[in-house]
Formats: structure tokens, sequence, C-alpha cells
């Protein structure tokens, strides 16, 4: 049997690599799948939405279209999001690329879970995973001031509403992955600053879509049943490493 049979489980930000993944982890362990973008359909997912999560009236119709297909939801997994080339320091991030990644990135989880959560209770409880972010738990160097912003705004959000909702079944834990081999991170960094991020990576690389896709996986399963309104972290130790540049060699030969 797999972890996920029976229950219905909505994806956001289905098209993108780690939503995409996240659809075929779920899909493997049983779980009735719809998936939602604003950019069309997901090949896996037993029912693909097209919706734009900035709009209430939207997200609204999506759960209701779900809930009318399968009869219950069970799992949320708002994943949504964003980043933009033009987001880095405060001093140089202008306001439009500020409130488009909040409203991607925060307003949208705030939308899903205000929609989506009722159906959870009508079920009798479920699991909410809202994708948040490393840099949401510490500061960067590296700035990307609105990304980091609305990340942290997920991650406080989902804690305040694990608690609320708690002792009525449903759980809200904010899955935090540490940066993701993904076409976007890649066009977001060069060569210099990948490296210069991943000096603190302990594995000396960064994570596969499908390594994050399985923590979710965990997280929507009876499995995780005590873990509630957390920082989920899956980040390959990046946030719990003292990691500097290579050393130098000891005297002896030896590092």
């Amino acid at each position: 049997m797999g972890a996920l049979d029976g229950k219905v489980c909505v994806v956001t930000g289905a098209a993108g690599v780690i939503g995409g993944e996240t659809v075929k982890v779920l899909a493997r362990e049983g779980a009735v799948v719809a998936a939602v973008d604003v950019k069309g359909e997901a090949t896996s997912a037993a029912l693909s939405l097209t919706a734009d999560l900035t709009d209430p009236d939207q997200v609204r119709d999506v759960y209701a279209a779900v809930a009318e297909r399968f009869g219950r939801i069970n799992v949320l997994f708002n994943n949504a999001g964003i980043a933009l080339a033009d987001d880095g320091s405060v001093l140089d991030t202008d306001l439009a690329t500020w409130n488009r990644v909040i409203e991607v990135n925060l307003t949208t989880v705030f939308l899903c879970c205000k929609y989506g959560i009722p159906y959870l209770l009508d079920a009798g409880g479920g699991s909410v995973i809202n994708t948040s972010s490393l840099v949401a738990t510490m500061g960067s160097a590296a700035s990307q001031i609105a990304y980091t912003a609305s990340k942290g705004g997920v991650l406080s959000m989902s804690r305040e509403l694990g608690i609320e909702f708690a002792a009525r079944g449903v759980r809200v834990n904010a899955l935090c992955p540490g940066p993701v081999d993904t076409p976007l991170l890649r066009a977001l960094f060069d060569q210099k600053e990948e490296a210069r991020r991943l000096v603190h990576v302990p594995y000396g690389r960064f994570a596969q879509a499908r390594e994050i896709a399985e923590a979710v996986g965990f997280l929507a399963s009876d499995a995780s049943s005590y873990v509630n309104a957390t920082e989920f972290m899956v980040d390959g130790g990046i946030s719990s490493a003292y990691v500097t540049a290579e050393p130098p060699a000891s005297r002896d030969g030896h590092r």
C-alpha cells in the first residue's frame, strides 16, 4: 500500500520542476493529485487546472472544482512562487519587484490556505505544506530582499496556522529547502554566484528536485502525524554547518 492511498492532494506551482516531481511522488504513493499552475497542465496528475493564484476568485474555484470532482481534499502543497533577477539589495530593489514577489510568493499561500483549509476541516483533518525557504531562517549576504521577506512570511504564517488548526486535525508545516538545482536557479546564478553559495553546502552540490518532493510526500502522509507548525529543513545541512573554503595543507601534507 502507498503512504498516501485514498488521499486527495492539491499541488500548486505544478508545472515547475519541484511541483512536477512532487506530483509524481504523491501519485506513486497512491494519492489522487490535482495539479494547478498558471502555465498549464501537469502530465501525471489526475486533474490539471490552470489558474492565476493571485486572483481570489480563481483560487476559490480551484478548490471547489477539486472537491466536486473527487469528493474531498486531504492535502495542500502550496508551492507556487517566483524569484526575479532584479530582486537584490533593499537599496536597489524597486517597489514593483517587491510587490510582485510578495504577491506571488506570500499572498497566494494566504489565499490557498484561506480557501483550501475549509475542505480539509470538512474531511476531518489533513496536511498543509507551504513552500518557504532556507533564507526564511537565516540571513544571506547574497540578498534577494523581496524573496527572503516573502518566504519569512510563509514560515511565520505556517506556524500560526499550525497552532490554530491543530486541535481540529489540520497540520501546517513550512517546507524550507536550500538551493535546488532547477532551471530557475541556473538562470539566476552565474558561475561566480553558484560558487559563492556552494562553499557553504556540506554535500558540495545543490539539492535535486526529487529530494524536495520526497520530503513533501512524508509531510503529506500520516507518518508525519505529529509534525506540526515546524520549519521543515531540507537543506543538506547548510543551516547547521560552519563551512569554509578548502583548507590549506598542514605541514605533514595532511589536511
